[in-house]
């Protein structure tokens, strides 16, 4: 089996035995499909559950593109992946409290998102209410409601589904969760590292390398490829090639936040549960599998469509971005002293490098005509 098709969930069900047809069941079923995975209950925490602040910075990085690009007089925000939907409600409640956004300009929110579970918690953060789904089954939108500030919200599956147009995309900790192959250099050359079925141990997974090259291997890999082990994600390719083509044919801009690196880290496939780090071949399906987004393959794959931006770590752009003032003003306005040592810990934990502040980076897509040399590489956060 693939490794791509191990973190997709797909299982060989037809060459499996009794137990390995309980795995496979597991990966069909899809680890995020049916719960929540977010929060101190859940295997992990994403920014936004941390701090405020971490949304409201976003969502001026939004603003201020906007404002850059001439004030279009429509707005559509698309986030991939939305998580429990507390980031859009954070830069929802940043386009409210800025007038000339919320009053002179028709936004929209369209939230991309696979997992039921996910979708109905997303509603209930939103808009406050459970949503049913849309009846009708040949429509795009499979379910829609109004924030609480009274911007309409629309639900999609897949990112084609989105209209077109002037848009503003969003992806943070998406493209991690998304499966890799992954390869090793050889004497034979480069193979790839495939799941089998331990001989000795019927009922355990392990790490093999594929006997010949596989197709995989022929294609991902480039002849110029320093490292002795590599991770590619089609998936992100493909789906960094849409939002070029979206963004250099309609405008608008991306920004993905996520783990990391710029072509340099080898083998970063690991798992977690239960805020731990957990054996990714253990109970497949019930822990959360992630892999460090190559941000020069992201690069590599727009095709010169759109120019790119960074990337940079977290902390220097939460910091371009202005978090120092923003954390003053807060610890400014309350006097409780929980709420104080709450938000001084999420600044900690956002910005310090031992911490989230070198681990996370930040990348983004605009188009050509958005700077005036398309080849400059800019800061994201230096975009303000």
């Amino acid at each position: 089996m693939s490794l791509a098709a191990y973190g997709s969930r797909v299982g060989l069900l037809s060459h499996l035995k009794t137990h390995q047809q309980a795995v496979a069941k597991a990966f069909l079923n899809g680890y995020y499909m049916h719960h929540d995975m977010l929060g101190e209950k859940g295997d992990f925490v994403t920014s936004p559950e941390i701090s405020q602040i971490f949304g409201e910075l976003i969502g001026i990085w939004y603003v201020s593109e906007w404002m850059a690009i001439g004030k279009p007089k429509t707005f559509q925000l698309v986030e991939l992946g939305p998580g429990r939907g507390t980031l859009t409600g954070d830069i929802l409640r940043v386009f409210h409290q800025l007038g000339s956004l919320h009053n002179k300009c028709n936004v929209s929110i369209h939230l991309v998102e696979v997992s039921p579970k996910l979708s109905e918690i997303q509603a209930l953060t939103l808009t406050g209410e459970k949503i049913q789904p849309e009846s009708d089954d040949t429509s795009p939108v499979y379910m829609k409601g109004t924030s609480k500030t009274g911007i309409p919200i629309f639900w999609y599956r897949t990112l084609q589904d989105v209209p077109q147009g002037n848009s503003f995309y969003l992806a943070h900790e998406f493209f991690d969760a998304l499966p890799i192959h992954k390869f090793q250099r050889t004497e034979k050359g480069w193979r790839e590292v495939l799941i089998d079925i331990d001989p000795e141990v019927p009922d355990k997974l392990r790490f093999v390398l594929a006997p010949a090259v596989t197709p995989a291997a022929k294609y991902f890999i480039q002849d110029e490829e320093p490292r002795d082990h590599v991770e590619v994600c089609p998936d992100a390719g493909v789906l960094i090639q849409k939002l070029a083509c979206r963004i250099e044919k309609d405008g608008g801009a991306a920004l993905i936040a996520d783990y990391g690196h710029d072509g340099t880290k080898t083998d970063t496939f690991r798992g977690f549960r239960n805020h731990k780090l957990h054996d990714v071949l253990i109970a497949p399906g019930t822990a959360d599998l992630t892999a460090d987004v190559d941000f020069s393959y992201l690069r590599s794959m727009t095709q010169g469509r759109v120019t790119t931006l960074g990337p940079i770590a977290q902390q220097e752009f939460l910091k371009n971005m202005g978090i120092d003032v923003r954390l003053q003003v807060l610890l400014q306005k309350s006097h409780d002293v929980t709420v104080r040592e709450q938000l001084i810990r999420g600044y900690q934990m956002l910005t310090d490098p031992k911490q989230m502040g070198d681990r996370f980076y930040f990348f983004a897509l605009l188009p050509h005509h958005r700077l005036k040399s398309s080849d400059k590489q800019v800061n994201p956060g230096a975009v303000n």
